[in-house]
């Protein structure tokens, strides 16, 4: 079984999480929900969300992907704390999966992952990105997949990068069949 990492702090973007969690938990993976501190987060939306963990506790398990979902200032609480740097560094030296939603990317690009490497995000953070990493290639699609990252662009196309990263994890056949499930 496929398992999978979602880390997410103040101000995460509901959608954005939510919609990772539920697809990827329909397709059987297993899905841990770390906070950096293991506490409940308030999102963007004022909607409270209970972690399963501490990053801390959970950051040196075995994981096949990492998520960065995006919303602020949670894309710059992940991007600033020296365990998130360490375990996307970590999964990126092991050549895992590594994904990023909305203003999450600038977390990407900040750690040096995306140099010369196809990403995409919020379209207002298009500039950060190519200042964080100049090397960058800029796409404006739903979802960019490069090698080991995965990025998208917002809460309207969070299903659209949930399934892709099913995909990814579990085949073509089985990201096919959640998506007749869920009429997308």
């Amino acid at each position: 079984m496929a398992r999978v990492l979602i880390l997410f702090a103040k101000g995460v973007e509901e959608v954005e999480f939510v919609a990772v969690v539920d697809l990827l938990r329909r397709a059987d993976v297993e899905v841990c929900m770390a906070s950096l501190d293991g506490q409940t987060v308030t999102g963007r939306s004022a909607i409270d969300i209970q972690p399963d963990a501490a990053l801390a506790d959970v950051m040196n398990d075995d994981w096949d992907m990492v998520v960065l979902p995006g919303g602020l200032p949670n894309a710059h609480l992940l991007r600033d704390d020296a365990n998130v740097k360490a375990v996307v560094g970590r999964l990126k030296a092991e050549r895992k999966s590594i994904a990023a939603i909305c203003a999450a990317p600038t977390a990407l690009a900040a750690y040096g992952m995306t140099a010369g490497k196809k990403v995409t995000s919020y379209p207002s953070c298009q500039p950060e990105m190519e200042a964080l990493q100049p090397s960058s290639i800029y796409v404006d699609e739903t979802v960019v997949e490069d090698d080991f990252l995965i990025t998208s662009r917002g809460p309207g196309t969070a299903v659209e990068f949930a399934l892709r990263l099913v995909e990814k994890l579990c085949g073509e056949e089985k990201a096919a069949g959640i998506r007749v499930s869920i009429v997308a």
